[in-house]
């Protein structure tokens, strides 16, 4: 009996044993971020701005006139402190905005967004040790919403730059800025995503965290462990506002290179291929004869590109660029845009189930060339494929500059309607084969295989997109 206890005993001190051991290795793993913050956060500014906005009143009513009120009548201030518009005077007032940035030079340059300091009249920068010194825009990107600002000191704190390309999902990161505000304030999480392609920002593959931003942590450094910057805190995904577990950083490679432009030139410089893309989807990936969905799906070649002159074609789908590896279509644009203008790269593509290498040398990326992806088609609940078609007028060729085509008249409930075909919809081929009139776009509808995808371009609103649709069987009907 007494040797069971001592048993039970030594059993219940080994079980206690491990459990503390245990629960002492995981704390040891969650990260401390003391130290970081006492060594990173001074080279990180508080960003304020002033811009003269135009009061909310805007002048008089059509037909309505300032009455003629006895001198010093307090009614006569009044008027004009309410309809007085001439620039500069009562019919404007001053709008402050707040933001974060962080010092990449001892001499005085400041990296932060384009957001913050956008259209500002005067630029505050707060250091660390309460200094306020007027801040110099030295050059803004919209695109990737940098700006670079400058401010007269020298023997400043300096941010140490990490690198974006070694950072892991999960891995822990902290920002340092100042939200609604409130100076320096420390908030960390994880990284939840990598190469994230958000609306209107295609150049910039994001760097998603649940670390919590807030309005006045724009323009902010994100750190590693290291205390190394891999990003600039720029944008929240929210349906109210504030945070919502959902926010966005720019890599810091992209932010560095955007500033060493800015400072050089005073311009930012992309590559430019000139082709409109889209995603593939399984079935699309079926009809072109890929094991799966990967690359991206040019739906358009643009007149005078470097696409054009290389040869891509629409249908191909580009798998590499520049020896990189293009996953999908949202991968593409920013691997160009950081490409050298005027330099021959290789293009690995995926056309008629061969891969093929293409050379292209670059553009430069035009101010007013729209983001290079093409629009997702929406599903249209709206045989064999279930719809009709008439040729097109030379009225309309020269109207949406197509060379041939047929336009859809009518549809029923068919494998067209289910794969997102809609009523007025241009087609422009089918399997990769150019539709000229009625005639030639029923022979192709007629030797199609039964049972398979095909892959069907169509134009809508101005914009080419790839729609997959599967052909019935034949004793499907």
């Amino acid at each position: 009996m007494t040797q069971t206890r001592k048993i039970f005993g030594y059993t219940c001190l080994t079980g206690l044993l491990v459990m503390f051991a245990v629960h002492s290795a995981q704390a040891r793993e969650l990260p401390g971020f003391t130290d970081l913050v006492k060594e990173a956060g001074p080279a990180v500014v508080n960003i304020s701005t002033t811009q003269k906005v135009q009061s909310r009143v805007q002048g008089l009513p059509e037909g309505f006139e300032i009455p003629d009120l006895p001198e010093g009548s307090p009614f006569g201030e009044l008027f004009k402190y309410f309809f007085d518009q001439e620039e500069g005077g009562p019919g404007y007032r001053d709008a402050k905005s707040l933001g974060s940035g962080f010092i990449i030079s001892a001499d005085g340059y400041v990296l932060t967004n384009y957001h913050v300091v956008k259209d500002a009249d005067e630029i505050i920068v707060r250091l660390n040790d309460r200094r306020e010194l007027r801040g110099e825009v030295i050059g803004t990107d919209k695109r990737s919403d940098v700006a670079l600002l400058k401010i007269d000191a020298t023997d400043l704190p300096v941010a140490k730059i990490g690198t974006s390309d070694s950072l892991e999902v999960g891995e822990w990161v902290l920002a340092i800025g100042s939200p609604f505000g409130f100076d320096y304030s420390a908030t960390a999480g994880i990284v939840s995503a990598k190469g994230r392609s958000l609306p209107r920002e295609n150049y910039v593959p994001f760097i998603q965290t649940d670390v919590a931003i807030n309005p006045g942590n724009s323009g902010g450094p994100l750190f590693n462990q290291d205390g190394e910057v891999v990003g600039v805190n720029s944008q929240i995904y929210s349906r109210t506002g504030g945070y919502m577990g959902l926010s966005f950083a720019i890599p810091i490679e992209v932010a560095m290179d955007v500033a060493e432009q800015l400072k050089t030139t005073g311009r930012v410089s992309r590559g430019w291929l000139g082709v409109l893309i889209q995603d593939i989807t399984l079935d699309l990936a079926e009809s072109f004869g890929m094991e799966q969905p990967r690359g991206a799906l040019v739906a358009k070649v643009l007149p005078d590109s470097p696409a054009k002159e290389a040869g891509i074609e629409v249908g191909d789908v580009i798998i590499r660029f520049d020896g990189k590896e293009v996953r999908d279509s949202a991968s593409l644009p920013p691997i160009v845009g950081r490409t050298r203008v005027g330099v021959f790269v290789p293009v690995d593509v995926i056309r008629g189930r061969k891969q093929k290498a293409i050379k292209v040398k670059l553009g430069e990326l035009p101010e007013d060339v729209a983001v290079a992806s093409a629009e997702k088609p929406a599903a249209d609940k709206s045989n064999r494929l279930g719809l009709s078609v008439s040729d097109l007028t030379d009225e309309q060729r020269a109207e949406l500059e197509v060379d041939a085509g047929v336009v859809v008249t009518r549809l029923v409930d068919g494998p067209a309607s289910r794969a997102g075909v809609r009523k007025g919809d241009i087609i422009l081929s089918i399997g990769n084969k150019p539709v000229k009139n009625v005639e030639k776009f029923q022979e192709l509808v007629k030797d199609l295989p039964g049972d398979k995808s095909v892959a069907v371009l169509v134009q809508r609103n101005g914009g080419p997109t790839f729609l997959a649709i599967r052909v019935p069987a034949a004793d499907e009907g």
